[in-house]
């Protein structure tokens, strides 16, 4: 695994999280250099950049596009709205609280239509539902959000939050430990040890976030021009990593020699089963099924919004279309 290097997050200003207006000159080779901030360390989960990389895609487009890994000490939000990273990826909760606390950043397209977060449970655990986590202890990472949703809406007076430890070890030694997971990554480990799971998805709930890639206010401003051939050449990598995953997955073992060939396999088949980037269906009945790649929709903005607010997570009220723009969105 690997954190991203000090010597990759070059300060526009000397100050951290001050947006300033940092205007690029056209470098020597002719293409316009950009940064993509991941949320993690490579994975499947980014494959869609990886691809459009590789395949020479956002060279076509005039750019030349370095992706710096994250980690759990990693902020994207931070980074992007500081100048120190052009591009970052996010969820549309997070983008939201974010701007509603002051930061510039602006979704410009979706990466998956659903959220892979879920709650991992013991298969004989009598936790069926979302209601069932009463009396339970659950390990959460400290301020998720989608966790204070379930408290409120199931009434789960009497469940104890615990700190999550981003490993199954606990769960493998205690049949009824609860703990949160993407479904495409820790139920694989927790599998391969000889444990049956089972996943409550935390978007059957009713919350269900985005996942996103964003920019600044002042980035988007300066060069709506290259907002638009990032996610362009974006979305045409995300559509051939679905078809097929290869090129990008040995990229991603050379990078991330953690990541082994068979969790790999594991993450891309639930990204692609489960529909996390095509959604299961199209939020507007205009489009067919899988039409909603990259794409996002103002109802579902305002929605996760709503949910925000009644949640007290967002105590400064904004207009939720600041957040996000529909520009850029894949035709």
């Amino acid at each position: 695994m690997r954190k991203v290097p000090s010597s990759l997050i070059l300060l526009c200003t000397g100050v951290v999280l001050l947006l300033t207006s940092c205007k690029k000159p056209a470098p020597a080779n002719g293409l316009f250099h950009v940064t993509l901030q991941t949320d993690w360390y490579p994975q499947p989960e980014h494959g869609g950049f990886y691809t459009a990389l590789l395949k020479g895609y956002y060279k076509q487009e005039g750019l030349d596009v370095t992706i710096n890994p994250g980690g759990p000490s990693i902020v994207a939000d931070q980074l992007v709205a500081s100048g120190n990273a052009d591009f970052g990826m996010s969820s549309s909760d997070k983008t939201l609280v974010s701007v509603s606390k002051g930061l510039p950043l602006v979704a410009v397209a979706a990466t998956m239509q659903r959220d892979p977060q879920c709650v991992m449970v013991h298969s004989d655990s009598p936790v069926k539902t979302f209601a069932d986590l009463n009396g339970h202890a659950i390990a959460v990472l400290p301020g998720s959000i989608w966790f204070q949703y379930l408290v409120k809406k199931y009434h789960l007076d009497n469940a104890r939050e615990i700190p999550a430890t981003l490993s199954v070890a606990n769960f493998l030694s205690d049949p009824n430990y609860i703990q949160q997971c993407f479904v495409t990554s820790e139920p694989y480990f927790a599998e391969k040890a000889g444990a049956k799971v089972r996943t409550l998805p935390i978007g059957d709930s009713g919350y269900s976030p985005y996942r996103v890639y964003e920019t600044s206010e002042s980035f988007l401003h300066d060069h709506p021009d290259i907002v638009a051939k990032f996610v362009r050449a974006s979305t045409k990598g995300w559509r051939d990593y679905l078809a097929d995953p290869t090129l990008a997955n040995a990229e991603i073992t050379k990078l991330n020699p953690a990541m082994s060939q068979g969790q790999m396999a594991f993450s891309y088949q639930a990204l692609k089963d489960q529909h996390f980037l095509t959604g299961d269906g199209p939020d507007d009945p205009k489009l067919a099924s899988g039409d909603m790649l990259g794409k996002f929709t103002t109802q579902r903005w305002a929605t996760m919004y709503n949910q925000l607010l009644d949640l007290k997570v967002i105590t400064t009220p904004i207009e939720p279309s600041k957040a996000y723009t529909l520009q850029y969105l894949p035709q």
